[in-house]
């Protein structure tokens, strides 16, 4: 018997999650909706040929043949999907009518994170590039169906008919239901969702041009978080507003001048309004020094060298830091340059930082327990150029010396000898603090009691320490640290600026001067920079994973051919 006899033989259990499947048995529809418009629901399915994931649209014919408008809709939607082939257009696969269950079934492409209201609602917090970069793909899909011969206009584009596939940033206009081919100059019947048509749209008089309104209300919608003209209360109100030329309330909460300068290109007279080629030229989508074919700098990922500490240590490369507040060319005094140590809590395990500068280079040095007998620290150091280096350690307490890891971290990371003695200091203090019977390998007393007599005795003369004089530089190399890398250890707010404010709170300094003496960031620069930081984390947690996969796997190969070279012998 061979193997088709087999498969006809044995049949496997029926699955509980599939509901349906295609007269050809290509796709199977499962239990789960994704969404549900006017006339149609929309389920997740599977295509057994290529092996994909798809949404299967399906609608009820005993409901579209008591609207002749819904199966004009439903007419019009299957026509447009099967002509337009378009990366910015929902792409159809396959339709038919199901004569027994009574129902009109199409097959589009899937997108995992549904439409882009529901996608932004949840991700609240996205910087103005990945917004632009939707506004782009959009404006080409617009672009595509405005330039067909005749031209096809959408008229109900909003973004819960746009779709988006999380993953990857790609986005798709969809929903064709109430789009029209324009045969003649201009459009005649009023159709739409309220709150996005334009004003031609209601005096049955349009063009294509009225699809590049709703689009700007998208927009607006996009950095609002909400519905135009959700200050009215049914669509006799928005009629009387748009009619009289009234914007939504939501258009004065954009804060940003240039974002909202562009959706009123979008809201213009049809007769002044741009088109969505035009829109595409405009400077505002150019992206600022990141363009999409241009990521984000993100730290490499350097092999260590060969050496006793090669197989526990971690080394990565950032770029120079574009940011900087002031020039960092002050070199500080070694004397008086001491450490600042800060602590804190990551998911119940204590972490301790300590900081310091030499002649221009700023030195962070983090340390976490990781079990009874080990400490997992990290060193990054800023030089005067902006260049960001890290090295990520695993010490442990038993065998290992501040002087032994420090040798191997200035190996590694190519600095001169004499910073030896300076980074052997950091671990030693940094672990004096983490284990109190810890025995330190280099003398520290004298940096830990200098600095407790130095503030003593300028918070009795009623002077400042030596260390907040110097702290402007040290500020600007915690600010390159951390617009570099990100944290390993959470702190508060009040927490990091007490690292380049150690020593205000001694001499009485108001929070007043403390926000005086940083200049003020706007809110998009800390969300963009925030941003920076959590895909430098990703990236950085990515090829830690990898390397680590890489290891196993080269240790697994090794141990292999040991076994079996034992077995030859």
């Amino acid at each position: 018997m061979d193997c088709s006899e087999d498969a006809s033989v044995i049949q496997e259990p029926p699955d509980p999650e599939v509901l349906e499947v295609d007269p050809t048995f290509r796709y199977i529809r499962y239990k789960e909706v994704i969404g549900k418009g006017a006339f149609k629901t929309v389920y997740k399915a599977f295509d057994e040929v290529d092996g994909i994931e798809v949404a299967w649209n399906q609608v009820r014919i005993d409901d579209v043949l008591q609207s002749p408008n819904s199966l004009e809709r439903l007419y019009s939607e299957v026509r447009l999907l099967k002509s337009l082939k378009h990366s910015n257009i929902i792409r159809f696969y396959n339709s038919w009518i199901d004569d027994k269950n009574k129902t009109v079934n199409i097959i589009t492409e899937l997108f995992t994170s549904g439409s882009l209201r529901h996608y932004r609602k949840k991700h609240r917090k996205v910087n103005m590039k990945a917004v632009k970069c939707w506004t782009r793909q959009i404006l080409m899909g617009l672009r595509y169906l405005h330039s067909q011969e005749p031209p096809i206009i959408h008229r109900d584009l909003k973004c819960d008919n746009i779709f988006i596939n999380g993953n990857h940033g790609e986005v798709k206009i969809g929903d064709l239901g109430l789009a029209t081919v324009m045969e003649q100059a201009n459009a005649k019947s009023v159709i739409g969702t309220p709150e996005f048509m334009a004003p031609e749209l209601y005096d049955e008089n349009y063009n294509e041009l009225a699809d590049i309104y709703s689009f700007g209300m998208c927009m607006l919608e996009m950095v609002t978080f909400e519905y135009p003209y959700c200050e009215c209360r049914n669509s006799a109100q928005i009629y009387k507003k748009v009619s009289s030329g009234i914007k939504p309330a939501s258009l004065s909460r954009v804060q940003d001048p240039e974002v909202k300068q562009f959706i009123e290109k979008c809201l213009l007279p049809a007769s002044e309004r741009l088109s969505a080629k035009e829109l595409l030229l405009d400077p505002f989508l150019h992206v600022n020094g990141l363009t999409m074919n241009n990521p984000l700098p993100l730290p490499d990922i350097v092999m260590p060298k060969e050496g006793a500490f090669g197989e526990r240590c971690l080394m990565s490369e950032g770029p120079p830091t574009a940011r900087r507040s002031r020039p960092m060319s002050v070199d500080l005094d070694e004397d008086n340059n001491l450490p600042i140590v800060t602590f804190s809590d990551n998911s119940g395990s204590r972490c301790i930082e300590v900081r310091r500068a030499k002649r221009g280079n700023f030195f962070v040095l983090k340390g976490e327990e990781n079990d009874e007998n080990s400490v997992s620290l990290i060193l990054r150091i800023v030089d005067e150029n902006g260049r960001v280096r890290n090295i990520h350690f695993l010490f442990y307490q038993d065998g290992d010396t501040a002087s032994k890891v420090s040798s191997e971290m200035v190996e590694q990371l190519e600095l001169t000898d004499q910073n030896v003695t300076f980074i052997a200091e950091l671990i030693d203090i940094l672990l004096v603090n983490m284990i109190p019977t810890w025995k330190t390998d280099v003398t520290v007393d004298h940096l830990i009691h200098s600095q407790l007599n130095q503030n003593s005795r300028a918070h009795q003369n009623g002077a400042k320490p030596q260390k907040q004089q110097d702290e402007t530089t040290f500020h600007d190399a915690c600010e390159s640290v951390r617009h570099s890398w990100n944290s390993d250890c959470p702190r508060s707010d009040e927490e990091d600026k007490q690292c380049v404010d150690a020593t205000k709170a001694e001499d009485g300094s108001s929070n007043k001067e403390k926000e005086e003496a940083t200049e003020p960031v706007s809110l998009e620069e800390e969300e963009r920079l925030r941003q920076e930081l959590e895909e430098i984390e990703a990236k950085y947690q990515e090829e830690l994973k990898e390397i680590t996969r890489k290891r196993e796997e080269a240790i697994m190969k090794t141990t292999t051919k040991l076994s079996q070279m034992k077995i030859e012998q």
